[in-house]
């Protein structure tokens, strides 16, 4: 069927929206693919979901290919299934949480993995029926604190997440190198420039994580990659290599020394290389202890937790969240500091902590025999030479210093270089966390039961929509791979003679008869504001019918390269077949 632009329901806009961050939000608002209607929620309209359903097209083909078989879930779920996980309190104010009219607790769907071990459970009992691989494409919901970059980050968006089932552990490798090789195909197909990177596994739980990251500079997720192996990772999953144990023995003791006015790191080094102390100090000498307080999601009641790093790094939020998950995690304030007065600001050592109590962990450099220079819990005031494992024992060890580049790779090839991507997919190898919370278990040969192990994997199929005009567009609109766009060729008569309009109805109605999907710009307006739209929309073949037309040609242009082609008008149609592969 032609769509008619003169008929379509679509208002393209001169002005980018008062709120646009990114291109892609900025690109679909102007070319009428997706209205705000609240902070984090969108409508879609014709062309937008044109896009959407295309990229489901894609997921389901390759869903089915692996032997996926689709189902659906509500977006309205129960609290009792989230409460047997935890996932009730771990998400934190994440849940959209309400209640029903007779007062029961009920969430918006984060995501489904309860729902789907029960529905297994409910259904299967035998070794016999295993394995298995079911999935949804269902819209979600998360209480984002910041909604952000239109449908890229929102409160409401549409996911496919499939799940896995199997006997033993072989057998959930093998489901998910099975989900791993689809979304490399799913991707392809969509065009998108993208990475695969060790990732963690989060609320989700489980043990091997990777997340698929589409490159580009406007993304939230940071993660790196060596400069000499395959190795590339999430900068939260990215481990610190931890150097050997030092001998104890032969260290000097440790010394606490006046030093005035120096609460930073950068002070204090300037001191201390002042100071005639016999040896050059640096940042990494240092022991920066930076304090926060965390409690389980949902509880009134803090914990205070010091984290000690090289005084060469600052604390990587997003890496100490990540570690300490599903913790919440704040800042320390001013009455915190009121109520616990062995906390130093700017002097905090490890001694205050652990005779207060205090949990005290280290980043992984902080090995047993280092020395370091750190706060002596006393204003003005250092201590030289204080040892791991003789002056202080930590608690254990945290992920939470920044990493950088030129950081040794943690697989001892190279060094790491960093990049910005957004997550577009997500895999995990969930094991029997769910099937443990639920009692999933099948009757084995020996009529003994079996616990299953579950894995799961997500794509954010309207995010994709998104991600693709992050990395399909320039300065005139949108560039849509072929694969997604909402037609395959974008019509244009430019003219007001009727043999122009006529030969525009005529080619349009040939391209349809042969299978071409065919946007007809067949409105009374002006050629300038046509090839505007034609740009801004951004099909990927433009056919411009116009005064070419009284010497029998039309141009073809390639939305992509800009290049333009003059084609005889009896041969435009086989050639145009040819070009989208109908």
């Amino acid at each position: 069927m032609i769509t008619r632009m003169s008929s379509l329901f679509l208002r393209t806009l001169r002005e980018d929206p008062a709120d646009a961050e990114v291109p892609s939000h900025r690109l679909l608002v102007r070319a009428g693919y997706v209205r705000r209607v609240a902070p984090g929620g969108y409508s879609w309209l014709p062309l937008g979901l044109r896009v959407l359903r295309n990229i489901e097209a894609v997921v389901r083909e390759e869903m089915a290919a692996i032997g996926g078989q689709e189902i659906q879930f509500p977006a309205l779920l129960p609290r009792e299934p989230y409460e047997a996980t935890g996932r009730w309190t771990e998400y934190g104010d994440s849940l959209f949480r309400l209640k029903d009219r007779k007062g029961a607790d009920y969430l918006l769907g984060p995501t489904h993995e309860e729902l789907f071990a029960l529905t297994v459970k409910g259904e299967y009992s035998s070794y016999k029926d295993y394995p298995v691989v079911l999935y949804q494409i269902q819209t979600k919901y998360r209480d984002e604190a910041r909604p952000r970059a239109g449908i890229l980050r929102g409160r409401e968006f549409v996911m496919k997440d499939s799940y896995s089932f199997d006997l033993d552990d072989d057998g959930l490798a093998k489901s998910y190198q099975l989900h791993r090789e689809a979304y490399i195909k799913i991707f392809d197909r969509l065009g998108l420039d993208y990475v695969i990177v060790a990732a963690t596994s989060g609320a989700m739980g489980g043990s091997a994580s990777e997340e698929f990251l589409a490159v580009a500079p406007t993304g939230e997720d940071t993660y790196v990659r060596s400069t000499e192996s395959d190795y590339a990772a999430n900068v939260e999953a990215v481990t610190t290599p931890a150097p050997p144990a030092q001998p104890i023995e032969g260290k000097p003791e440790a010394q606490v020394h006046h030093t005035p006015n120096t609460p930073t790191i950068e002070t204090l080094v300037d001191f201390l290389n002042s100071a005639d102390l016999g040896r050059t100090f640096t940042a990494a000498d240092t022991l920066k202890n930076v304090i926060v307080k965390v409690r389980q999601p949902r509880t009134e009641d803090w914990e205070i937790l010091g984290i000690g790093i090289p005084g060469d790094r600052e604390v990587d939020l997003k890496r100490l969240e990540a570690s300490l998950e599903p913790l919440e995690v704040s800042l320390l304030e001013e009455a915190d500091f009121a109520a616990n007065p062995f906390l130093v600001k700017g002097y905090i050592g490890p001694k205050a902590l652990q005779d207060n109590g205090v949990r005290y962990l280290v980043d992984p450099q902080v090995v047993t025999g280092t020395a370091w220079v750190t706060g002596a819990d006393k204003l003005d005031h250092h201590v030289v030479d204080l040892v791991a494992g003789r002056d202080f024992t930590p608690d254990g060890t945290i992920e939470a210093a920044e990493v950088r580049e030129g950081d040794a790779s943690p697989d001892g090839k190279g060094t790491l270089v960093a990049a910005r991507g957004i997550e577009i997919g997500h895999i995990f190898q969930l094991g029997r966390k769910y099937a443990d919370a639920f009692g999933l278990d099948a009757l084995g040969a020996d009529a003994k039961p079996i616990r299953i192990t579950m894995g799961s994997y997500g794509v954010g199929v309207s995010r994709l929509v998104a991600v693709i005009a992050e990395q399909h567009h320039d300065d005139l609109g949108l560039v849509w791979p072929r694969a997604v766009a909402p037609a395959d060729v974008h019509v244009v008569i430019a003219g007001k003679d009727e043999a122009v309009f006529a030969g525009g109805e005529k080619l349009a109605a040939e391209l349809d008869a042969a299978g071409v999907r065919v946007f007809l710009d067949d409105r009374k307006a002006t050629p300038g504001v046509k090839f505007a739209d034609a740009e801004l929309i951004g099909v990927p073949t433009i056919l411009v019918v116009g005064r070419g037309l009284a010497n029998g040609v039309v141009e073809v242009k390639d939305r992509a390269s800009g290049n333009r082609e003059e084609i005889p008008v009896d041969q435009v149609v086989a050639h145009l077949t040819d070009l989208v592969g109908r």
